[in-house]
């Protein structure tokens, strides 16, 4: 019984991860690094609640999160694809900008910053992100490595001059691969809110996108792996949420200090041991310049 609920626990937790770490893989397959993935599922997880609370449709309110997403990644894109900026230093100002625009956002259409109003059970969704999270894995292997769009993708991050040797714009290629990453970090934002929760709070990714980040470096920067990594960096966060509830025989309980960073200590844990082995792709990071 334990382990049925802990796996139904994992499968619920890990679904804003796959959605990120989903989006991540094409960002990074095409050359370009993605840790904004964090400030864009924190729009997303925004635009998310308010859409839904406002049209009463989570269907909306996800189309908000992922067109949230999608936005950030365009400024993200024009940095550092067209303007050829630091990819980790625009990563981390796309994060930044996320932190203080959702509270700022709150502010002016709720009156509040720390958090958008509840939204009712019926206007949430039940189960089908966790369907939709896995159907994505699949179809995102599919594209990666049976189609010519996944080909170009796979060569826009290992070997871009050859690319663009075979006419392929390898800097449309770059763009497209992170709009598609940050609608996908969107909809993970948006299965935070609208699926793990009853609303946006302040800051409520905590961490995720960092954590689907280690997920795909895991997973070799391949969909199935990737999503695996997530399952278990989820099941880390089920058993927090599980100890959290634990009482010991003589009143006591865990420190909730020391349960509340276990799934950050053990992914940092499970990172260091398989980081050495993982190759990211050979172009990552760097800017293409046609020659």
């Amino acid at each position: 019984m334990i382990l049925d609920e802990l796996g139904a626990s994992t499968l619920r937790v890990s679904t804003p991860l796959v959605f990120a770490a989903l989006g991540g893989l094409y960002s990074e397959r095409a050359g370009v690094v993605n840790i904004a993935l964090e400030g864009m599922m924190l729009v997303g997880a925004f635009a998310a609640a308010a859409g839904t609370y406002f049209a009463h449709d989570p269907w909306v309110g996800a189309a908000a999160g992922m067109a949230s997403g999608m936005s950030l990644a365009a400024i993200y894109a024009l940095f550092v694809i067209s303007l050829r900026a630091n990819q980790v230093v625009a990563g981390t100002a796309i994060n930044i900008l996320a932190l203080g625009l959702t509270p700022l956002l709150c502010k002016a259409l709720f009156e509040v910053t720390s958090s958008t109003p509840s939204i009712p059970l019926s206007d949430r969704f039940h189960s089908a992100p966790v369907v939709a999270a896995w159907i994505l894995v699949l179809v995102s292997w599919i594209v990666v490595q049976r189609t010519p769009a996944g080909l170009w993708l796979r060569f826009a991050g290992e070997n871009p001059d050859a690319l663009d040797s075979a006419g392929v714009r390898v800097n449309f290629v770059r763009w497209v691969a992170v709009l598609i990453s940050g609608g996908l970090a969107g909809l993970g934002g948006a299965s935070l809110s609208l699926f793990l929760s009853s609303s946006f709070s302040r800051n409520m990714t905590a961490g995720r996108g960092f954590i689907a980040l280690a997920a795909l470096i895991f997973g070799k920067w391949r969909p199935v792996p990737a999503a695996v990594a997530c399952l278990l960096f989820g099941c880390f966060e089920a058993t927090q949420i599980r100890l959290q509830g634990i009482t010991f025989p003589g009143g006591g309980s865990f420190p909730v200090q020391f349960v509340q960073i276990l799934p950050y200590f053990l992914t940092i844990l499970v990172l260091a041991g398989f980081v050495g082995q993982s190759r990211p792709p050979r172009a990552l990071g760097l800017p293409f310049r046609r020659e």
